[in-house]
């Protein structure tokens, strides 16, 4: 797998449409839950595109302190479905927080993640900060990677 990152206007018509279908695809269709993926935050963030075989088989958003939380943020995160039996979801958020680390000179990440997903994220350094909350019907909990 190939990561590429990019912020929004450095994005293709033709990526910002695959990445869109696939958020699409997997928290609307996947997940059946009706909520506005599009929500104005795109152009602020990175856009983490993992590529495999010239396709769109992972991906991550990512935001710098203060433009979606006070801390830096990893969200969207998301690897196709029949790709995730390979551990694209690590090798995912591990080149994310690298990222965050790099691009950003931080350390510390917040996530709103699905609370089913705590596991993952701890394994990842996160913990959980907070109670749980119910976002777009889908139980969720805040996380903080210091």
């Amino acid at each position: 797998m190939e990561f590429l990152v990019k912020s929004f206007n450095e994005l293709s018509l033709r990526e910002l449409y695959n990445i869109l279908q696939f958020r699409s695809e997997v928290f609307i269709v996947e997940q059946d839950c009706v909520y506005q993926d599009i929500d104005g935050k795109d152009d602020k963030a990175l856009h983490v595109l993992g590529m495999k075989n010239g396709n769109l088989v992972a991906y991550t958003r990512l935001f710098k302190p203060n433009d979606y939380y006070e801390h830096a943020s990893i969200g969207r995160v998301i690897v196709k479905q029949e790709e995730r039996k390979y551990g694209y979801g690590h090798d995912l958020m591990k080149f994310s927080i690298n990222t965050v680390i790099n691009k950003f000179s931080t350390e510390t990440i917040k996530i709103g993640a699905q609370t089913y997903l705590q596991k993952f994220y701890e394994s990842h350094g996160f913990q959980q900060v907070g109670e749980g909350y119910i976002e777009d019907g889908i139980p969720h909990i805040h996380m903080i990677r210091k």
